[in-house]
């Protein structure tokens, strides 16, 4: 529990929060650490916004999973139906001995030699009247949290993906040329592969995502969080990567060995 505090703490919410408290805050950290909006000349702050964005980025998977648990726990509860069944009732009638006797005054003869009585055994009836007992509703085995398909070879091409969350995700060879993924939360996503050209990946978080051979020609990326990507052998000719002289693109930690820049020189 002191550890979900603890997550709480990072996105600066109370305990408790709902997620999409959860979700807003870390949208909003976001934007106030990304490691643009830190000095160019000052490594410290850079390093310390890096560092920030990787915290947040955890405090908001954390949370998120245990908000899933939660969700999953409650429906469990809520559909499991406990019905009492009602006692059976038996009721037992019994009847009463029925005898009748008839004296007859005989007038001039003796009474007849008495026969030995003869005594019928009283009849007992028992019914038996039972209440139909309502079924008990099996109860539901837990399932935990499905985990999210896997969208490796997916073809989004020119699709719609503003600010959608795939971090995590596994989407190599995915097809998301001319895809919209403008304020995509990416991080840690595994586009190996993937195609990305002519995608608008405007401040998209990227963060530590593994893009490795993947197809970024003439993808816009203007705004984007790059730091700590695996870019090695990625395709970015043709890239937007600049505003005027100044890139606006992060990639502090990112691996570029062998990546084909945007000006399409090899990078060493």
């Amino acid at each position: 529990m002191r550890e979900l505090e603890r997550y709480y703490r990072v996105l600066e919410l109370e305990p408790g929060a709902s997620l999409d408290e959860v979700n807003q805050a870390y949208k909003d950290l976001a934007f106030v650490w990304h490691p643009d909006r830190m000095p160019q000349d000052n490594d410290r702050l850079k390093e310390k916004a890096l560092l920030k964005l990787q915290q947040i980025n955890e405090a908001r998977e954390k949370l998120r999973s245990h908000k899933a648990r939660l969700h999953v726990s409650s429906t469990r509860t809520s559909s499991q139906s406990v019905s009492k069944p009602t006692p059976s009732q038996t009721t037992t009638y019994r009847a009463a001995p029925h005898t009748q006797t008839t004296s007859r005054q005989a007038s001039a003869s003796p009474p007849p030699p008495s026969s030995p009585p003869s005594s019928s055994p009283s009849p007992s009836y028992s019914t038996q009247s039972t209440s139909p007992q309502p079924r008990k509703s099996p109860e539901p085995s837990y399932q935990p949290p499905k985990p999210h398909p896997d969208l490796s070879g997916k073809d989004y091409s020119g699709a719609n993906l503003s600010n959608r969350d795939f971090s995590g995700r596994n989407m190599s060879y995915a097809n998301l040329k001319g895809a919209n993924l403008s304020d995509t939360f990416m991080h840690k996503v595994n586009l190996y592969g993937a195609d990305l050209s002519e995608a608008n990946l405007f401040r998209a978080n990227l963060l530590l995502a593994d893009l490795r051979e993947a197809n970024l020609q003439s993808a816009n990326l203007i705004g984007a969080d790059l730091s700590g990507a695996d870019l090695r052998g990625a395709d970015l000719r043709g890239a937007r990567v600049m505003i005027g002289d100044r890139v606006q693109v992060k990639l502090i930690g990112a691996l570029l060995n062998g990546a084909i820049m945007p000006d399409g020189s090899i990078h060493e």
